[in-house]
């Protein structure tokens, strides 16, 4: 009869032992090494080659002109619609078409008729500023949430469009707006801002995401039913500086957006120091000072993270945004919050 010892049943289990430990070695440098190589998220980092441009127009009674940024690869992208502030026009604010297409956007710059720059074709100062106050009104902020709807049927059909330059070149299901100013108060219109007597009419279902630059509170009606209905993710942008004098808004009015919205992806970025138009290429009249060379980094770093989050849907882009990623490319003295 063969007698089987305790040191001699153990052996066996120890090898075993010995095996896994191994095996769980080699997994762990396995997984170390993986980390160290995949590269870390970085929404300043751009691909070689440069956006393509093109410059299209809406045809009807009220003509849209547009400047598209394409990006440099030529495969459907998602979509992001700009409008410019007050006296502005396509080609404002192009630093920023220039950063989102390389990285992987079709931009596209509305112009505004009625709102556009040709608000400055009065010579004198004191009628140039009284026909800017006059196009700040109620009736152009109508005819601006119009022409929105009218830019997206007419880029769907021209990515269908057999031969066109931007023939299989758009995704319109992944959109989202941005704007300045007066663009800013029309980002707010599509992307859920209700109004008085109007409600939500202005609504876009396509608009999947909104960033809107110099926002602005209603000045009528209560505020959190202007915005405590929004569902899309919204991100804010405005300075501590910035009022404007033409429609005598003040930096309150514009922090008082993001207290009003629900919780749930928004942000709200405030820049120290930074001005009305901090979020344009050039001063104008009426909005002198310097411009502080971190403002547009900032504002491309954290729009960039923003698109790909919620238009890719990239989870290394929420991370980032959600985290500490943002503090690593602004200023101490800026303010940076999300809900």
């Amino acid at each position: 009869m063969t007698h089987t010892t305790r040191a001699e049943t153990l052996r066996p289990l120890a090898g075993f032992t010995a095996i896994m430990k191994r095996h769980a070695l080699i997994v762990m440098v396995l997984a170390l090494a993986v980390a160290r190589a995949a590269p870390t998220y970085d929404p300043l980092q751009l691909p070689v080659g440069e956006a393509i441009t093109l410059e299209l127009e809406v045809a009807g009674e009220r003509a849209l002109p547009l400047l598209i940024y394409l990006p440099p690869d030529g495969s459907p992208a998602p979509v992001v619609l700009f409008s410019h502030g007050l006296g502005g026009s396509r080609h404002g604010s192009n630093f920023l078409g220039k950063h989102w297409s390389r990285r992987g956007y079709v931009v596209v710059y509305l112009q505004h008729p009625g709102s556009d720059d040709s608000v400055w074709k009065e010579q004198s100062r004191g009628r140039r500023l009284a026909a800017m106050k006059s196009a700040a009104s109620a009736e152009n902020l109508r005819l601006r949430i119009g022409d929105v709807p009218r830019v997206l049927d007419q880029l769907t059909a021209w990515s269908l469009e057999s031969g066109h330059p931007l023939a299989g070149r758009l995704d319109m299901s992944r959109v989202g707006m941005s704007g300045h100013s007066f663009g800013a108060l029309t980002t707010q219109a599509v992307g859920g801002q209700s109004f008085p007597l109007l409600g939500a009419k202005g609504t876009d279902s396509r608009i999947l995401a909104a960033l809107p630059m110099s926002p602005s509170a209603p000045r009528a009606g209560d505020i959190q039913k202007a915005f405590g209905a929004v569902k899309i993710p919204w991100m804010l942008m405005t300075g501590t500086e910035d009022s404007s004098p033409i429609v005598n808004l003040t930096v309150q009015e514009r922090l008082a957006v993001y207290p009003a919205l629900p919780p749930g992806s928004k942000y709200e970025l405030v820049l120290h120091g930074a001005r009305h138009l901090a979020f344009t290429n050039r001063p104008l009249p009426g909005d002198g000072g310097g411009r502080n060379p971190n403002h547009h980094r900032s504002i491309l770093a954290l729009s960039t993270a923003f698109w790909d989050a919620y238009l890719k849907e990239d989870p290394a882009a929420r991370a980032w945004l959600d985290g500490e990623g943002p503090r690593g490319v602004l200023d101490p003295e800026d303010r940076w919050q999300h809900k």
